[in-house]
Parts: C-alpha cells; structure tokens; sequence
C-alpha cells in the first residue's frame, strides 16, 4: 500500500470511509517518518477538515503544521485560568504565524462556574473542573473536524509512552495525528533553537509544563518535567488525550 491509497477519497464527509481502517494503514506506513511527512499525509488526506490544538506552552507544532498547511485551524482552550504569560504566547502566535487561532470558551465562566459549583473546583475536583474547563469544550471545538494533530510524545509520561503517529480516537470518532510522538526532549529543544520558534516565557522561570495557573508550579532542577501540574492531587493528565 503506498501513501496515496491511504489518502484516497477521505476528503468527503466522514461516513463516505471506514476511518478506522485507515489509521490502521496509516499508522504502520509513517511509523518511522519525518514528523513534516506525518503532517503532509494528513493535510493532503483531510484539507480543511484538519486542525491542531495547542496549550501555547510553545508553537513548535504551530510552527510544523504551518509549513505545510498556511492557515490551518489552531484551537486554544481558553479555560479562564490561563497565566498572563500564556495569554501572551497565543497572541504573539497570532502575529508571526500563518495560522487561525481559534479560541474555545467553557460553556460557564470561571464566575459562573463559582456560582454554581462553589468557588474552587480545581482543588476540590481537579477531574470535574478539567472536564468542564477543557475537555467538554474541545470535544465541542472538534466536531466539525474529520481528525486533529496533537503534540504529545511517547517521552513525557507513562500514559503517552503507546502513543502512535496516527491514531482512531474513538472517544471522540475522530482521527488523531501525532507527529512529534517519537521525538525526545533534545529533538524539541533542538528543533525550537534551530528555528527561533515562539516559546512561552514561563519556561525560563522554571515551568517546563505549563496548565492553568492554580493548578501548575514551578519544578526544582531534577524533578520530573511534568511533576508541577497537579501537584499533590494525584492527578497526571487533564483527560483530553484519554
């Protein structure tokens, strides 16, 4: 099977493939490829029915995507409690990239949400306040899309250690693309240097992972890069790539 079978006809509405068949193929063929050679199978496969997500904890995947694919789709989760910093991040995004920044919006605000839940949910119910603050919203955010590239890498935590380039996903039922999950920390930072791509300043203050404020610390020099989300709630992943 070469790559032009697996793109063939999936450009129509979703029902016209069996999607999950594809990325049964399309994972074992770019299993090995340049990260530039996952996004343009998917570009090529899905047009404008693509899109990517992004946290703005930098644009590396921003800066990928949009060399190959000028004006794709980029959702943000504006989740209300978002640093100043990151804020900032997104807005430099929209300037020096040829990308459309999308920003999803929860259904309540953090105001609303106090109001009818009590104030402080993050602490209370780290899972609930993520669901309703993120993962509810994107799923919203997705369903005009037939699939949706993602920067998650094998390397950052035991959950994402499986993770392959093309994925069903079937929460949603919907194609995930993850073209950077076989590159290492140095690949990213390497990749970033090489290319003066944007960043988020709280990376130079200690924050290697960056969420939502409440819920993300600094992390002291030898701590695992991800221990300062949700730190002492017992929770390692927000539940968007669950």
């Amino acid at each position: 099977m070469t790559l032009v079978d697996i793109e063939v006809g999936l450009r129509d509405q979703r029902g016209t493939l069996d999607l999950q068949d594809i990325v049964e193929s399309a994972a074992t063929f770019l299993e090995g490829a340049t990260a530039r050679e996952i996004i343009r199978w998917a570009a090529a496969t899905f047009g404008d029915r693509l899109c990517l997500t992004s946290s703005m904890s930098d644009a590396l995947l921003i800066d990928l995507v949009s060399r190959v694919k000028p004006g794709v789709d980029v959702l943000f989760i504006d989740t209300g409690y978002h640093f100043a910093e990151t804020v900032g991040t997104r807005d430099a995004v929209r300037q020096v990239y040829d990308v459309n920044v999308i920003d999803v919006k929860p259904s309540r605000t953090v105001a609303e949400q106090d109001r009818d839940l009590g104030p402080r949910l993050f602490g209370r119910n780290p899972d609930l306040c993520c669901y309703l603050r993120k993962v509810e919203p994107l799923n919203r955010a997705l369903e005009p899309y037939l699939a949706w590239i993602s920067g998650i890498r094998r390397d950052e935590s035991p959950a994402r250690k499986d993770a392959r380039v093309v994925e069903w996903d079937a929460k949603r039922q919907m194609v995930k693309v993850n073209p950077i999950a076989a590159w290492t920390q140095e690949d990213v930072d390497n990749y970033i240097a090489d290319n003066g791509v944007l960043i988020n300043p709280l990376h130079y203050d200690n924050y290697p992972s960056i969420g939502c404020a409440p819920c993300t610390r600094q992390v002291a020099e030898g701590e695992d890069p991800r221990s300062g989300r949700w730190a002492g709630l017992g929770k390692v992943e927000c539940g968007i790539h669950l």
